[in-house]
């Protein structure tokens, strides 16, 4: 009699005990799962603002590129006008009354504006060319901070 009631008895405890393990499996697979779930959504969270960031980001540069292009574009005509005689590069000059000479001539040889001398013309071009340069990556990079890195 002993037997009937201690089988049943240790088969209900044998059967909680292994009830218990395995809800304390379920609950670390829950916690698992959620913490797996939350990571999941930080790296979507992640991606999807790298992406919005890299979309800034060209964008910054295809506006910029466009401008420097458009302002290369002004500089080549230019230079092709001064090349053709379209249009001269003056200079903003003044000069200096002469004094008379020991001859009694005075005054200025050349009443014409001032321009600046043809094997000066290149540099003054690549000036030109490289400050549309310069002012595109300065306006680049202070788009990128404004825009991408204090966002």
């Amino acid at each position: 009699m002993l037997r009937e009631i201690l089988f049943p008895l240790l088969l209900c405890l044998a059967a909680f005990v292994g009830f218990d393990i395995l809800q304390g499996q379920l609950d670390t697979a829950r916690d698992e799962r959620d913490a797996a779930q939350y990571e999941a959504n930080g790296l979507r969270e992640a991606a999807r603002i790298s992406g919005e960031m890299l979309a800034a980001r060209d964008e910054i540069d295809r506006a910029r590129t466009q401008e420097l292009n458009h302002a290369r574009t002004e500089i080549d005509t230019l230079r092709l006008d001064v090349a053709d005689g379209r249009q001269r590069l003056r200079v903003k000059a003044t000069c200096s009354a002469t004094t008379p000479d020991a001859t009694g001539a005075g005054g200025l040889a050349d009443a014409d504006t001032a321009e600046l001398a043809t094997d000066a013309r290149p540099d003054y071009f690549t000036l030109r060319d490289q400050l549309a340069l310069s002012r595109q990556m300065i306006l680049g990079l202070q788009d990128y901070v404004r825009q991408v890195c204090l966002r």
